[in-house]
């Protein structure tokens, strides 16, 4: 069952929609060129984000982590809860940054034990904590929402004769790397730390242990990018956000062939 927001007076049950009763609440013209709507519609929704992010009592970590447990073991009930928060918020993206503070908290315990394991340090550690939360996170978490936000709003668009225009919001962009980024750092991040002794050590068991780690973890990121574009009723050919993993398929089979230990040079690259 899906866990009740504190800002919601509706039940704790989980409704069912349809596309049929789907009301999305937008004006059918507009004086602002497409660009401006799409912009000052992110702008909002972060400025909401970031104006929540001083009031922790507030952030519903109930749903948060529902939707973590869920994006991993039911993706698409996850994304099935986001026309109910379309209908009563206005908005695809999330306006509470329970999900984003929970993520980050697990990446800085993650860092500090990759610390503790490669004895760091203080200062060591620190660094690996802010580097794994502002780079590998939100940085590159800015890259490719961008980069996916405008291929969806420039290729991907579709829009009927008698429905009001739409287009993706860049925060729901962000939102969708989050989602797909969570069962990806459990995978490359959590499990590879418990299987440390392994991944480090030369052998065909250690490559492809290691290397299947990665490919798993990037073809989770890519089923679930998918998802939550095809979510979308106003999409159209979602299915080449998948495109990616035929091209993924080759790289992991010639890296088998050739030894080359993905897992090993990440690990490297981050503390040797």
């Amino acid at each position: 069952m899906l866990p009740t927001s504190r800002a919601s007076t509706s039940s704790s049950s989980s409704p069912s929609y349809s596309y049929d009763n789907l009301s999305f609440n937008a004006s059918t013209s507009s004086a602002h060129p497409r660009r401006h709507k799409r912009s000052s519609t992110a702008a909002s929704t972060l400025a909401t984000l970031a104006k929540r992010l001083t009031s922790l009592p507030q952030m519903d970590f109930e749903l948060a982590l529902w939707q973590m447990l869920y994006i991993c073991i039911a993706p698409r009930r996850v994304y099935r809860s986001i026309y109910y928060h379309k209908q009563t918020k206005n908005q695809w993206a999330r306006d509470d940054p329970a999900f984003y503070v929970i993520l980050s908290l697990c990446l800085s315990v993650t860092a500090i034990a990759y610390g503790i394991a490669y004895a760091l340090g203080f200062a060591g550690t620190l660094k690996l904590i802010l580097f794994m939360v502002l780079v590998d996170y939100f940085a590159v978490g800015v890259v490719v929402a961008s980069i996916l936000w405008a291929v969806a709003n420039n290729f991907l668009l579709q829009h009927g004769l008698h429905s009001a225009e739409q287009s993706v919001e860049w925060a729901y962009a962000f939102d969708v790397h989050s989602n797909s980024f969570f069962p990806a750092f459990l995978i490359t991040y959590v499990l590879q730390f418990f299987f440390l002794p392994i991944v480090v050590q030369d052998g065909i068991i250690s490559v492809l242990f290691g290397n299947t780690m990665y490919f798993v973890a990037i073809c989770f990121y890519l089923y679930i990018t998918y998802l939550g574009y095809n979510a979308l009723p106003f999409l159209k050919n979602t299915s080449t956000f998948l495109y990616p993993t035929s091209i993924l398929i080759l790289l992991y089979l010639l890296s088998l062939v050739l030894s080359f230990n993905v897992s090993r040079r990440v690990l490297d690259s981050y503390f040797n």
